[in-house]
């Protein structure tokens, strides 16, 4: 369970206390009881107890009694006073053994009346009366020679050399997708290729690299790998995504010997192929841009000069491309001299260990939090847009079933591949599942191999999420984000305080490129547009941003204009465009492009133009995304959301991306917030009275609470 923190008494430094978050928010009310675990900081593993208390005046259980042991613990008595002192009378106590599950007796079996006990605690069922496969206490036991301290600094030391690769990666990149976008990962693995740590600047890697860097290793040969090598791909096929994203692995050694290896994966803005920006309507791979299979790009700590200088002749803006290879390449020699320095100082047969015990108590956490799941088989299925070859709607379904503590998901039923770019690697599917279970489960869970493990995913090899060369794949990124709100919306029954309703549901690339007017030199321009989040049981969506997996940043107006040949005539949220409910959905945004003096390119690989994301729960759909060629004029018509097309002078292309699904009638939303909408501009008056019953009066934006009841009542609330 998530736990949160509860201070007992400010004079009692040396516990710790925890309550899992629902019995807490139960605990408010007069006749509940809280169940509380705490630990000493000497033996944060061995030495425990639980306990229930609760409000004067609530059912209280009585004293279940304490072992000899741990009544003598001096911890117990500041415990007592501690909580007496915030107001909490004790109910029941007892031992937890060392693995800190509770020591019920000797079998370790839970009886029916402490699970009874349990449930009047509020840690009984808790979606809906579905029963829990396994008691729902995730255990953080470590094994017995594992020092938990130094456990914890080495854990974090890996991840903060991940985010640190990340920052130099950042600093030295030159394109604005790189470096003001944050559009890429980095991630250590151990000498196995299991991944042991990654940083998240963009979630949709979670499963990229995990899949690249085995694969790419196996296919160039770890034998052949020496100190200061850099190994480079971007091939589909080999474990990789779209082509943009290139990926650097550089081994790490220790005293001759190969210890790990480190690796980063960042989005290009150009890779070569039939359209600037390298995400054009293709219909297979080679149209795509340059495939690069496994090569040592770096030898001995310098970029190998020759394949670079080819890299160079296929991709177009070298100047922006020639500093993100360098940028990718300093992050790999940082991180790989930060990781020898922790082998030296903790020793590599130390520190192996230290690795395998994370990855085990990382599968022992995540096994216990899907086992938190009801069991269960849901299922749903969605269409999206036309391909982008053919107006053909692409068909996705998924089918998730829990049980006891194993999850798998079935895709087999979504559609054969298109030829189009409209079309999934696997590793891409693989990213878009894996970052829905984790958002499903606690966010302190690490992510590394002893996550990976416990995903099983059925795909069937030809269709448009495990695409066969030489499918094209650019859109491939649009399917993995509509896998995304595809799973939330199966596992809304099973998961309803947990999932999202539809959020914009697309990536939304968009790429132009051409001669720049003012230089005379080639330039490309890459970005994605944000749209509107889907609300939830308790809350509303967010407005404008990057959903899901998708984290890059805004490109702001004033560094976008400043270095490429654009201007941005608009850039706006759209009023109206979240989906009702009770929670209502975030708002879409509207971006408009201008070329004064030139004609570029401009390609769209987009969706939901013509399949608005989706409410649950009796909420609204959110508006639909349009793409509209010379807006607000009456030359203006609307584009399809997949095109590459050249642009005549003084068009101007209008990007309008979808809001997000609400939760819940909109009847049932408070007027207030209804009216404080209005006010903001997020929704127009007209809109507050037909779609949430509210009456605001459009000059002085005032509720009229009284007219508000009566449009309600005749509505049916």
């Amino acid at each position: 369970m998530r736990a949160v923190a509860v201070e007992v008494a400010r004079t009692k430094p040396d516990l710790i206390v925890a309550a899992s978050a629902p019995a807490a928010q139960a605990a408010k009310a007069a006749t509940t009881t809280i169940p509380i675990v705490f630990h000493t900081l000497n033996d944060p593993v061995r030495t425990g107890l639980v306990a229930s208390f609760g409000r004067p005046g609530g059912n209280l259980t009585g004293n279940a009694g304490l072992g000899p042991e741990l009544d003598r613990s001096p911890m117990l008595p500041a415990f007592r006073q501690g909580l007496r002192e915030l107001g909490w009378v004790e109910a029941r106590t007892s031992a937890w053994s060392s693995d800190m599950r509770p020591d019920r007796s000797s079998t370790g079996e839970r009886t029916a009346a402490e699970t009874s006990g349990d449930r009047a605690a509020g840690d009984g069922p808790r979606y809906h009366g579905r029963a829990m496969t396994t008691p729902p206490v995730p255990t953080r036991a470590l094994a017995a020679d594992v020092d938990p301290v130094k456990f914890e600094v080495i854990r974090n030391a890996l991840l903060a050399i991940t985010e640190e690769m990340g920052a130099t990666l950042r600093r030295a990149a030159y394109s604005t997708n790189i470096k003001t976008r944050g559009d890429f990962s980095c991630a250590f693995f151990d000498r196995d290729l299991r991944t042991i740590a990654q940083a998240f600047a963009q979630p949709s890697h979670l499963g990229s690299l995990a899949h690249i860097v085995p694969r790419a290793i196996g296919a160039y040969g770890p034998d052949r790998l020496t100190p200061g090598d850099g190994i480079l791909i971007n091939d589909p096929y080999l474990g990789g995504v779209h082509l943009n994203d290139i990926t650097l692995i550089t081994p790490v050694f220790h005293e001759g010997a190969l210890f790990g290896y480190v690796a980063n994966i960042a989005h290009h803005v150009d890779v070569g192929g039939g359209a600037p920006g390298s995400i054009g309507v293709s219909s297979e791979i080679y149209q795509e841009g340059l495939v690069i299979p496994p090569v040592r790009f770096v030898k001995g700590g310098q970029i190998d000069p020759d394949i670079f200088a080819l890299i160079r002749s296929n991709f177009r803006g070298t100047r922006e491309i020639s500093g993100d290879f360098r940028a990718q390449t300093a992050a790999n020699r940082l991180g790989a001299l930060r990781i020898e320095a922790m082998v030296g100082q903790h020793g590599a047969a130390t520190l192996v260990h230290y690795l395998d015990e994370l990855l085990r108590y990382t599968e022992r956490r995540t096994r216990a939090a899907f086992a938190e799941f009801p069991d269960g088989r849901f299922a749903a299925d969605m269409l999206m847009d036309g391909d982008g070859v053919t107006d053909e709607p692409v068909k996705l379904a998924a089918t998730v079933t829990v049980e006891q503590g194993r999850l798998s998901v079935d895709l087999t039923g979504c559609d054969d591949q298109r030829k189009s770019p409209t079309n999934a690697t696997s590793s891409q599917t693989y990213s878009g599942v894996v970052y829905v279970l984790k958002c499903l489960i606690d966010p302190d869970i690490p992510v590394n191999d002893g996550f990976y493990r416990l995903i099983d995913i059925r795909s069937r090899p030809g269709s448009v999420v495990h695409a066969r060369h030489p499918a094209a794949v650019a859109a491939g990124w649009e399917i993995a984000m509509q896998l995304c709100d595809l799973l939330f919306k199966a596992l809304a029954p099973a998961l309803p305080d947990r999932v999202v309703a539809g959020t914009k549901g697309c990536v939304c690339n968009i790429a132009f490129g051409g001669i720049n007017p003012a230089s005379g030199e080639y330039f490309t321009y890459y970005e994605t547009i944000a749209g509107g989040y889907g609300a939830t049981l308790t809350t509303d969506g967010m407005d404008a941003v990057q959903a899901h997996f998708q984290n890059t940043e805004n490109a702001p107006v004033e560094e976008t204009e400043a270095n490429y040949p654009v201007r941005i005539l608009r850039y706006a949220l759209i009023e109206n465009s979240e989906g009702g409910g009770r929670h209502r959905g975030g708002l879409g945004v509207r971006r408009d492009y201008a070329f004064p003096g030139h004609e570029p390119s401009f390609s769209i690989l987009s969706d939901k133009a013509h399949y608005a994301p989706w409410g649950l729960f009796g909420g609204g759909a959110a508006r639909p995304a349009k793409y509209i060629l010379n807006p607000d004029t009456q030359q203006a018509r609307e584009l399809p959301s997949k095109i590459t097309f050249q642009l005549a002078p003084g068009d101007v292309v209008s990007v309008q991306t979808p809001g997000g699904g609400g939760t819940a009638s909109p009847l049932e939303r408070d007027p207030e917030r209804v009216a404080a909408d209005v006010a903001q501009g997020k929704i127009s008056a007209e809109r507050a009275r037909t779609v949430y019953g509210v009456v605001v009066d459009p000059a002085t934006q005032a509720l009229d609470a009284a007219a508000s009841a009566e449009v309600r009542a005749r509505n049916g609330r």
